[in-house]
């Protein structure tokens, strides 16, 4: 079946560059860097430490106290991070600098695989939540080489999609050394794909182990007297197109009563960054760029961020937080960020990707799940109205996110034991 898999990704490589190349009219970024897909690339000045696979933005926000956690227990082993994306790619450059070695995960061919095993020499393959690419990870099983998947999340769609490959699936599950899984819930629908019960381990979510720079609440305050602090705020996270029509709409009854509201849009994606300024300028708001200036001119209605990695400043700067992937069926985005920031936060029907954090978040009366526009208006108006009912809730979703933390060391300690029963191979 792996043979078959092979050769259905060998005939899907002109279909995926040809993705590379749409994506490319919109982002050029797309456009560099093919031959690191292909598993050719120079390697970094150090090898033989550690990899860990980020898929884009999202994954790497989560790797992000994972990777410090490594560095301070396993200072001697060289950190290199893989994405897909672009964005991906931006963020480890913001998050990391120089302190981590990038490039871009091969295709999954056998060829391009091989390549990128030759040139890095892993000790340990970290996988971020769960992306399962068969020759990877029989790449890493042919080489002796322990496989960790971290963060472990499966949604049930994606247990129906394993269920179409499932002795190729569960193959490749039981070749892992460890999993990190979030919740029990996931911890089951691994089992179902075809993991083994004792390499799973539930440790909860990294994303609670977020950590906040000392300095960011300063920064938050410096952009909110600028903005003028007894003006309200409501920031938009990582919004799609399916988020920002009602998101707008109901703006626009906040301003009703509200004249002086500001909304700073955070896309979730770059190549809609001048398509979110287009959606709000069409609404009739009078819009400013992240690009054009730091903090908006007072007469600014929708400030729209394109630029990446500034989310949690102008969130800490923010009254109340909408997090979008929400009004669609996309399954919703990370709101442990604002929690941690103490803000209330507000999502739409679907958060299915982090149902069980949502759940908790909503039972601690942390959060505000809404249907429509005119919910969204009409509880946003209310956090407005009643400040002790923002700071409440904003206490709730903080408590909820410190109390959960404790994943980043069940993890370090899972890749500890599995190093010293793996050594260093290369010495």
């Amino acid at each position: 079946m792996r043979l078959l898999y092979s050769l259905a990704i060998y005939l899907l490589t002109p279909v995926i560059l040809s993705h590379l190349l749409w994506r490319g009219l919109r982002n050029s970024d797309y456009l560099k860097r093919w031959s690191e897909r292909f598993g050719l690339f120079d390697p970094p000045a150090a090898t033989g430490g550690i990899v860990i696979h980020a898929v884009s933005v999202g994954e790497v926000n989560a790797a992000s106290p994972l990777v410090r956690g490594l560095r301070d227990r396993f200072p001697d082993l060289p950190l290199s991070i893989t994405t897909f994306t672009p964005t991906g790619s931006e963020r480890v450059s913001h998050l990391f600098a120089d302190q981590v070695f990038h490039v871009y995960a091969p295709i999954d061919t056998p060829g391009a695989v091989r390549r990128f095993y030759q040139r890095l020499q892993p000790r340990m393959l970290i996988i971020m939540e769960t992306e399962i690419w068969p020759n990877l990870f029989y790449g890493a099983e042919s080489r002796q080489i322990p496989v960790v998947i971290a963060n472990a999340r499966v949604s049930e769609k994606s247990v129906r999609g394993y269920r179409l490959w499932q002795p190729l699936a569960q193959h490749v599950l039981q070749s892992v050394s460890g999993i990190a899984a979030q919740t029990e819930t996931d911890a089951s629908r691994l089992v179902q794909c075809g993991a083994r019960d004792d390499e799973i381990e539930v440790v909860g979510s990294l994303k609670f182990d977020v950590r906040i720079p000392n300095s960011l609440a300063e920064e938050g305050e410096n952009i909110r007297l600028r903005w003028g602090p007894g003006r309200p705020v409501l920031i938009a996270a990582s919004t799609h197109e399916g988020d920002e029509q009602p998101l707008l709409t109901a703006f626009a009854g906040i301003l009703d009563r509200f004249p002086d509201a500001l909304l700073v849009l955070v896309p979730r994606h770059p190549e809609r960054f001048t398509r979110s300024a287009q959606l709000a300028r069409q609404q009739g708001f009078r819009t400013q760029l992240r690009s054009e200036t730091e903090v908006c001119d007072p007469g600014c209605q929708c400030f729209v961020i394109d630029s990446m990695g500034e989310l949690l400043r102008y969130c800490a700067a923010a009254d109340v937080a909408f997090v979008g992937g929400s009004f669609d069926p996309i399954g919703g985005h990370n709101v442990l960020e604002p929690a941690a920031l103490a803000k209330p936060v507000l999502f739409g029907p679907h958060v299915f990707n982090f149902q069980e954090i949502t759940d908790r978040l909503l039972s601690r009366g942390g959060a505000i799940q809404v249907d429509s526009a005119a919910q969204l208006a009409a509880q946003v108006i209310r956090l407005f109205e009643q400040p002790e009912l923002k700071d409440r809730m904003g206490q709730a979703g903080l408590q909820l996110v410190k109390g959960g933390q404790g994943a980043l060391e069940s993890t370090l300690v899972m890749i500890k034991a599995l190093l010293e029963t793996k050594p260093d191979r290369t010495q």
